[in-house]
């Protein structure tokens, strides 16, 4: 039975009745960024987890999927699980060839184990800065992400940060001779108060015009000020595409956990497209072409 231990409050299910986006993608778009949770009776979550959240199963993200037009997908391991990467990967053999998926991992993890995932279609681990304990902002552990780093550079893997990018006004610097590439989500995780011009902000698009960065298209409701549509977030979006059109990514960041304003739609959110990548070509790049180039799809 699963408990709610203190400080993991629970969190708002998604919308589960999605809206067909007036935006028409193009085939093979894919999502890059979403979570598979529960079922709740058969998997436990981890006792560190710091929020709660409901069943969000994949026959369900799978009919989000298909309402949207999304073809492919990439499943994130999320923090709820810790390391245990049971779900996703079940998820990921269910759904078949069609999804990746990205893992957390301990640093001591064997060789065999990253192997078996590799086999399974991982193609990344994720590193959480946001959600760790007694972290002194700004602060990365380099000695320990570039040793994992280096053992699954032979893979071809990257390395997925939740990270806030102003934090980190030398981030070029720090990840300019990098083993892997890097990838944020949430078009950098930054508020959208702190403005264009924030210097991590910036970093950020250096990195990602030498080739060493990735960025998601996700969660602008994590970043942005205003209601949907979230137009404070067109200018970051421009600036990012500008920076390096085939460095960007797109997700749905289903099911939204931890929302605490109104629960979007997917389909509301999949439009937000139109004023992000208002050139159809553009927006085959980042749905289609890159992350079938990172995910190796």
């Amino acid at each position: 039975m699963n408990t709610t231990p203190p400080g993991a409050p629970p969190c708002a299910p998604p919308d589960f009745h999605p809206r067909k986006p007036k935006i028409t993608l193009p085939k093979l778009t894919c999502d890059t960024h979403a979570h598979i949770l529960g079922p709740i009776a058969k998997y436990a979550y981890s006792p560190a987890r710091v929020y709660t959240p409901p069943d969000c199963l994949l026959n369900e993200y799978q009919k989000m999927l298909a309402t949207l037009g999304v073809e492919r997908a990439v499943l994130v391991q999320p923090s709820v699980y810790g390391s245990d990467n049971t779900v996703m990967l079940e998820a990921m053999r269910v759904a078949g060839g069609a999804f990746r998926g990205v893992a957390v991992v301990d640093d001591d993890i064997a060789d065999a184990e990253l192997t078996r995932l590799n086999a399974a279609g991982v193609r990344g681990v994720r590193v959480n800065i946001v959600d760790v304990k007694d972290r002194k902002p700004g602060t990365l552990p380099m000695t320990q992400l570039t040793a994992l780093a280096k053992r699954i550079a032979p893979m071809g893997w990257h390395m997925e940060f939740l990270m806030h990018c102003d934090e980190f006004p030398d981030m070029d610097c720090t990840f300019a001779d990098f083993p892997v590439d890097i990838v944020l989500g949430h078009l950098g995780y930054m508020k959208t108060s702190l403005g264009v011009n924030n210097a991590g902000f910036q970093a950020l698009l250096r990195l990602m015009k030498a080739g060493k960065a990735w960025v998601k298209f996700t969660g602008p409701y994590r970043i942005s000020g205003e209601p949907l549509p979230h137009a404070d977030t067109n200018a970051y979006a421009h600036a990012l595409v500008q920076a390096n059109a085939q460095r960007m990514l797109w997700g749905t960041d289903w099911p939204h956990v931890m929302v605490k304003a109104n629960m979007p739609n997917d389909g509301d959110l999949c439009d937000l497209l139109s004023s992000w990548i208002p050139d159809a070509a553009t927006r085959e790049q980042v749905l289609v072409k890159n992350p079938a180039k990172l995910y190796g799809f």
